[in-house]
C-alpha cells in the first residue's frame, strides 16, 4: 500500500470516528477509535447519515452497545433501594429490622414486627381466647396438628402465586434436603421478584445444591436481590468484587447495604478504610464515604426503633432468662 492509501485509510477513520462524536486518543500518531456515547441501543452512534452507517464498524457498533448495556445494568445495580426486602411492617408502618425480629404469618404472608406480634398476644392472653388470630388478617391460628395446619396454609397461598409462600416451600423443601424441589420453588419465586428467593438461588448455584455449578447465574441473583433490597446478598456482591480486586465497585455495594443498617457491610467498609490508609495506597472509600455510611447506618437502624419493640424485646429477654 502506497504512501497515499495509508493516509487516506487514516483519513476514512478519522471521519468515522468525528461523526460519530467518540472521545479520541492518538497512539502512534494515529486517532483511534476509543469510547462512544451512544444512548440508544438499537442504533448506530450517528443514524443521520446512511454512508457513516455503512462505514461504522460492525465490531465497533457490538462492543458500544454491551458498553451501554454494562452502564446501564451498574446503574440500576448501584442505586440505593427505598426500603429493604423486608419492607415495612403491615401494623405498625414501620421498618421490619434485619436482625429478624418479627414473624411471619403464613395465613397472609405478612412479616409482622415483634412489638405488634407482643402486643397482639397481650392482648389475646387477656381476652382468654382458645383460638389466636392473625394480628393482620384475623384468620385463626392453626390448632391440633400445628406444622400440618401451617404447611396447608402455605401451600394454599403458593398455588394462589404467593412468592412468599413459594419461597416458604422452598425452605422448607431445602431443610428436608429436597434440594431440586427447593431449587423449582425459589425458581418460581424469584420469576414473581421475590429478593430472599433471588439470594436463595444464589447459594444453591454457588453450592451446586439441586443444580450444577454456575458462576454467572450465583452472580446474577445476587444482583437480582440486591436490586431487590437485600442487603446480605449485596454484601455477599461487594466481597466477591472485593477478592476480584475491584476494591471502587466493592465499596459501593458496602455503602448501599450500611445505609440499609447492615452491619457487615458497615464493618467490611471500615476495615477497608483503615487499611487503605495503613498501606497508603489507592482511596476506595474516602472519610466523606465513611462519614455518610455512618449516619446512614445510624438513621436505618434508629428507623426500626419503637417503644412496643423495646418493650417486646425486654419481655422476651427476661422470659427466655427465666426460663
Amino acid at each position: 500500500m502506497s504512501g497515499d492509501d495509508d493516509a487516506m485509510a487514516a483519513e476514512e477513520k478519522l471521519n468515522c470516528a468525528s461523526s460519530c462524536g467518540i472521545a479520541q486518543e492518538e497512539v502512534d500518531n494515529i486517532k483511534l477509535l476509543e469510547e462512544c456515547d451512544s444512548s440508544d441501543l438499537e442504533k448506530y452512534c450517528s443514524d443521520s447519515d446512511d454512508w457513516r452507517q455503512n462505514h461504522h464498524e460492525s465490531e465497533h457498533e457490538e462492543a458500544c452497545n454491551k458498553k451501554r448495556e454494562a452502564e446501564l445494568r451498574d446503574e440500576l445495580l448501584f442505586k440505593q433501594p427505598e426500603s429493604s426486602h423486608l419492607g415495612d411492617c403491615p401494623i405498625c408502618m414501620l421498618p421490619l429490622p434485619l436482625d429478624e425480629r418479627c414473624g411471619i404469618r403464613f395465613c397472609c404472608s405478612k412479616f409482622i414486627c415483634e412489638g405488634c406480634n407482643h402486643q397482639h398476644f397481650t392482648r389475646e392472653m387477656e381476652a382468654r381466647n382458645r383460638l389466636p388470630k392473625c394480628p393482620f388478617c384475623r384468620e385463626p391460628t392453626p390448632t391440633g396438628d400445628v406444622n400440618g395446619g401451617l404447611t396447608k396454609q402455605i401451600m394454599k397461598r403458593a398455588k394462589a402465586d404467593d412468592p412468599e409462600a413459594m419461597c416458604q416451600m422452598g425452605g422448607e423443601s431445602e431443610e428436608g434436603k429436597d434440594y431440586i424441589g427447593a431449587f423449582e420453588w425459589y425458581t418460581k419465586a424469584a420469576e414473581l421478584g421475590h429478593a430472599e428467593a433471588h439470594s436463595r438461588l444464589a447459594f444453591m448455584y454457588h453450592e451446586g445444591l439441586g443444580v450444577e455449578r454456575d458462576s454467572g447465574k450465583f452472580i446474577h441473583h445476587l444482583e437480582e436481590a440486591s436490586i431487590g433490597g437485600h442487603p446480605s446478598a449485596r454484601h455477599d456482591l461487594g466481597r466477591n468484587e472485593y477478592t476480584k480486586g475491584n476494591m471502587e465497585r466493592a465499596a459501593k455495594h458496602w455503602i448501599i447495604a450500611a445505609n440499609q443498617g447492615h452491619d457487615t457491610s458497615l464493618e467490611r467498609l471500615m476495615k477497608m478504610f483503615k487499611l487503605e490508609r495503613l498501606e497508603g495506597g489507592r482511596r476506595s472509600v474516602s472519610e466523606e464515604d465513611l462519614a455518610d455510611a455512618l449516619r446512614g447506618h445510624q438513621s436505618a437502624v434508629v428507623a426500626t426503633k419503637s417503644p412496643q419493640r423495646e418493650a417486646a424485646a425486654a419481655f422476651f429477654e427476661e422470659y427466655i432468662g427465666c426460663g
